[in-house]
């Protein structure tokens, strides 16, 4: 980085951080030394420190950084944004033309008839409107009691107090949340299928207690179904092949809808702008995103829906009321724009479909490693999963803390990833080169083998 500038703050920025709320994060641990890191500057797939040094950011910040850090083509969009429009509202009968043109661009790439777009400024806002309008939708043609949710266990949705009730348990243990409007379905995970069952066998068995439950509770009390293509912070789920198409065959039989939660998989992470059409071959009724419609630069976020939701929400002697300050900003419509054409004008979705299947082998190659119990994902979106056992896929206990360990040697080696539990999650930006690629694996295994020792040194194995 051509650029950096190295004017070592940090213990003034870690006073000053006291004050800062961290998310997702264990509020009582990070008040010990050394148990928070300054990321000050970025620049192409790397972030550096306050002291200048450097690491591979294999997050992409979080999920998000999709086209890399550094991209003058979007601060400069959202410069000049600010100087002409800074701030207007999309209330009322009211637009400006970054609005305008975003929602004409996604309407463009969505697939089907998904032509109608609300912004917002994050992935549980857009999960949260998506529900809020299928409610309001069956309201309108006379069926109220419509309302319940389907999702499943390891699903992440958001953490508004909606979006987190249809977010996996696991995330909200000791919260409230509206929780009574979900019911879950199982994980679609293969790693834990049961035994003796062939991937096809488990699909079957996932549809059959989708089918189920549904008539259990009764298509009448049921608005949607939500379903990321794959699940993201909920431990990198691969469903087994074609139970997105069977799922959505059944929503579709019990007049239920359909949302594709694509707040990671859109905008190239998977290889495509969006994944349910061109990756599973499904047609959703609405689809949320988020992240990379910015590649992270402004907070926006879009819910996408079909053009036959759209007619009866608008029908006549009905307001659409639904609205935030922040819908359709300026400045965040301008970010994805720019975003949107970098994506584009640099083929970063044929980049990633050239080089992710070498991202995958690279890392499916640490399954030699005795803890590496699972290597799944697609793409620039891959988790690890580690065991004690490999045979019985018996787990590590949680006080071993795994997947932070393993994080923290690699962040020690020059590489940051994200710890999940028993997992680490790599989700890096989609710029990468086969160099980084490789480096980072070599990282990983030096840093799992490290591990490794001292659990021996601590006999913890």
């Amino acid at each position: 980085m051509d650029n950096l500038l190295v004017n070592d703050r940090t213990e003034e920025i870690l006073k000053q951080d006291e004050h800062l709320v961290h998310s997702f994060s264990d509020l009582h641990s990070l008040q010990a030394a050394g148990a928070r890191t300054v990321i000050s500057q970025a620049e192409g797939a790397y972030v550096f420190n306050e002291q200048g040094e450097r690491y591979l950011d294999g997050m992409a910040g979080l999920w998000c950084v999709n086209v890399g850090h550094g991209r003058r083509e979007i601060s400069s969009a959202v410069a000049e944004q600010l100087n002409t429009l800074d701030y207007f509202s999309t209330f009322y009968n009211l637009t400006h033309p970054s609005a305008a043109q975003l929602a004409e661009k996604i309407a463009t790439m969505a697939p089907g008839s998904l032509n109608r777009v609300y912004f917002g400024n994050s992935g549980s806002v857009a999960n949260d409107t998506a529900v809020r309008v299928l409610h309001h939708y069956f309201n309108r043609l006379g069926h109220p009691r419509k309302k319940k949710i389907l999702s499943r266990i390891g699903a992440y949705h958001g953490s508004t107090h909606l979006a987190i009730a249809m977010t996996t348990p696991a995330y909200r243990e000791g919260w409230d949340s509206a929780e009574e409007l979900v019911h879950f379905l199982s994980s679609p995970c293969p790693y834990y299928r049961p035994d003796n069952m062939s991937e096809p066998e488990f699909a079957d068995f996932l549809i059959d207690e989708m089918v189920r439950d549904i008539e259990k509770i009764g298509a009448d009390r049921i608005a949607c179904f939500i379903a990321e293509p794959i699940m993201g912070a909920g431990g990198v789920l691969v469903p087994p092949q074609g139970y997105h198409q069977h799922a959505a065959a059944v929503c579709a039989e019990y007049e239920i809808k359909t949302i594709s939660d694509e707040v990671v998989t859109a905008f190239g992470r998977l290889g495509h702008m969006f994944a349910s059409n061109d990756v599973f071959g499904i047609q959703p009724d609405v689809i949320c995103t988020a992240k990379g419609l910015s590649s992270g630069y402004q907070p926006i976020s879009a819910t996408i829906f079909s053009d036959e939701i759209y007619e009866v929400i608008a029908g006549s002697g009905d307001r659409f009321l639904h609205g935030m300050t922040y819908s359709g900003h300026p400045a965040c419509c301008a970010a994805a724009l720019a975003n949107i054409a970098i994506i584009e004008n640099d083929k970063i979705c044929e980049h990633v479909l050239e080089v992710g299947p070498r991202f995958e082998a690279s890392l499916k190659s640490l399954s030699d490693l005795p803890i590496v119990g699972d290597v799944r994902g697609s793409h620039f979106m891959i988790g690890i999963e580690f065991v004690q056992n490999k045979d019985t896929r018996r787990p590590f206990d949680d006080e071993i803390a795994i997947g932070m360990r393993v994080s923290q040697k690699a962040q020690d080696r020059g590489l940051i990833v994200r710890p999940l539990g028993a997992m680490i999650v790599l989700s890096p930006p989609l710029i990468l080169t086969v160099t980084q690629i490789d480096e980072i694996a070599g990282i990983l295994r030096e840093s799992i083998v490290s591990v490794l020792d001292d659990l021996a040194k601590a006999k913890l194995l």
